[in-house]
């Protein structure tokens, strides 16, 4: 099949804030093999306002979600829902036929993304982890960094990444996923995974409740120590409780990558190599990571080639969570399960698109105060 002249047309399920501040936008910097056909939210204003804005003539609601899949309106779907609803969402999508994006993280746990990876390869569709830092120029140049050597030999890995939740956001809401290990630390630990290029074996963990009535039903803070292979270490803190900070260090046998701002995508983000005496500072401009994501995931379904971010990659990071979530309880090392087929992205991923300008927002806040 010739497939310079098409599109995969996409359906955004979710127009929640994630979507409308990046994914849709997002869009415009794709047309070259994407094409945003429809929309799927519970939100009628949502979607009275956006269907306009972005020339989209196909909404449902989420009741409607079975006529929607059943219609020949788009190929492929990008699920921007609360957590809790990745897997029924994934998992209907593909029964389907519709070839699945998901946002992190993919699932709740292990369990469910065991479920989504069956269903999209029981029914022959594509199935992948949203994970745009594996497109970001300032991460996966750090990941050719400690690769070539020139920090020596990576041993250590210490993170933060933190914000002031929003007073009644979902992320504060344990039924929907809430909480700042699935929003936060997941950054954290896949940063550790690929900066490694290993699996940690074992974790420990710690949660903190927090102080005021937003963190009634989740914990404000976690702390985290994983080991990897080699006895390399990697710890990180991630809380909803803090001032805002993203940054994460990796301290080699020669010397060390330190990247501050490293996780956004509304920011220049920034490195600093250190080897003795010298530092290598560098500022990579803000730019759309979410259009590479989608032409990616587009070139994988045209000529039938498995997404780098898979559900795999997603399987091997909530494997992680879950075994956190055991040592917090228990307060002792807990194993964790092994990953199989997981990514190892490299700045072969990179793809620089224009930065997004910020859109007016329709019934939707940010989760940060800040």
């Amino acid at each position: 099949m010739d497939t310079s002249t098409v599109k995969i047309r996409f359906a955004v399920i979710g127009l929640g804030h994630i979507a409308q501040i990046a994914v849709l936008p997002a869009f415009a910097h794709a047309r070259e093999t994407c094409e945003l056909t429809a929309f799927i939210s519970d939100d009628e204003e949502k979607l009275t306002v956006l269907s306009k804005k972005y020339k989209v003539e196909n909404c449902w609601n989420y009741g409607a979600i079975d006529e929607a899949l059943a219609s020949d309106s788009f190929d492929a779907v990008y699920i921007a829902l609360p957590n809790d609803m990745h897997r029924e969402y994934a998992v209907k999508a593909a029964a389907a036929g519709k070839h699945v994006l998901c946002e992190k993280p993919l699932a709740m746990n292990e369990e469910e993304c065991l479920d989504m990876i069956k269903a999209a390869e029981e029914a022959g569709v594509k199935l992948m982890t949203a994970y745009r830092l594996h497109f970001e120029k300032t991460n996966m140049e750090a990941v050719d960094l400690i690769n070539s050597g020139k920090i020596g030999r990576a041993r250590l890995f210490n993170s933060s990444f933190t914000m002031q939740v929003r007073d009644g956001n979902i992320r504060t809401q344990a039924s929907h996923g809430g909480g700042p290990l699935y929003d936060l630390g997941i950054y954290c630990i896949n940063a550790a995974r690929y900066l490694f290029g290993a699996e940690p074996t074992d974790v420990a963990a710690a949660f903190l409740n927090g102080l005021d009535e937003r963190f009634e039903e989740i914990e404000e803070s976690a702390s985290v120590i994983m080991r990897f292979p080699d006895d390399r270490v990697a710890s990180f803190l991630c809380s909803f409780g803090t001032k805002d900070a993203s940054w994460y260090e990796v301290l080699g046998t020669l010397g060390s990558i330190r990247l501050e701002p490293a996780y956004d995508y509304s920011t220049d983000l920034k490195y600093e190599v250190k080897i003795g005496e010298k530092t290598e500072s560098k500022c990579v401009k803000q730019h759309d990571q979410f259009a590479p994501e989608l032409l990616h995931f587009a070139d994988c379904i045209l000529n039938d080639k498995e997404p780098r971010p898979s559900g795999y990659e997603g399987l091997a990071d909530l494997r992680v969570i879950d075994a956190i979530h055991q040592a917090a309880e228990n307060g002792q090392w807990v194993k964790i399960a092994p990953a199989c087929a997981a990514s190892r992205p490299d700045g072969r991923l990179i793809e620089m698109k224009p930065k997004v300008s910020k859109p007016p927002l329709v019934n939707v806040k940010s989760g940060s105060i800040s």
